[in-house]
């Protein structure tokens, strides 16, 4: 795969605190369509290299460049409209299920058909009366699936997945994961997924194995 067809290109990206290195010399290219997941020990710096893409921290050496530009000259908001973050213990906000798949709409300016909402939630397992439910009944595999479809109701340039599908059982762990697959393959999203799941490590067009100061690329194709 040549440079000059990636989206994200992470260049020689390290990050220390203070004395203690977390990440070095990391460096891969993620292109339109590909699906490509990191995994490794824990305590090798998977959740700190997509904070890292994510642009929520700044790496302390190394460059990323976003369609060829440095994301540091991109302004942070239209930057996360392309690369959007999902974690595994998702931050929900206000009262319900609405309040949050509707946010995305309303930083827009724009209005969601509640009808489309529901379909969204039944297509990843859940109710679409899950739509009027309190964020605080939720279950930790709820909140998952919810924070997903929040992040997708605009699709982005870039997917980063961070353990998502822990807190679900293997049912709705492999509608999340075809899912996924669909989108990069039909809509030539850029995915990146941090996992320990063997089956999820299966499916992938490449895996980045990240090791305590380095980082390798062993190819696993799908």
């Amino acid at each position: 795969m040549k440079d000059n067809d990636a989206m994200l290109n992470v260049a020689d990206v390290g990050y220390r605190v203070g004395e203690t290195t977390i990440l070095e010399s990391v460096s891969f290219t993620l292109s339109p369509g590909e699906f490509r997941l990191i995994t490794g020990p824990s305590g090798c710096g998977k959740s700190t290299l997509l904070k890292i893409i994510a642009s929520l921290l700044s790496p302390t050496s190394g460059t990323l460049f976003f369609e060829g530009k440095d994301i540091a000259t991109i302004s942070p908001e239209a930057y996360r409209q392309q690369v959007s973050y999902s974690v595994q213990t998702p931050t929900l906000f206000g009262d319900t299920v609405y309040d949050n798949l509707i946010f995305p709409w309303q930083i827009r300016s724009k209005t969601p058909d509640p009808e489309r909402l529901s379909a969204d939630l039944e297509r990843f397992g859940l109710s679409g009366d899950t739509l009027t439910k309190s964020v605080s009944e939720l279950s930790g595999g709820e909140k998952q699936r919810v924070s997903l479809i929040r992040n997708l109701q605009f699709l982005p340039r870039v997917l980063l997945l961070d353990e998502i599908t822990s807190a679900l059982d293997e049912v709705n762990k492999r509608n999340v994961n075809d899912i996924i697959h669909r989108y990069a393959k039909e809509q030539n999203i850029a995915v990146l997924w941090v996992t320990h799941d063997a089956s999820e490590i299966e499916h992938a067009d490449d895996v980045i194995t990240l090791r305590p100061h380095r980082s390798t690329q062993e190819a696993h194709r799908g």
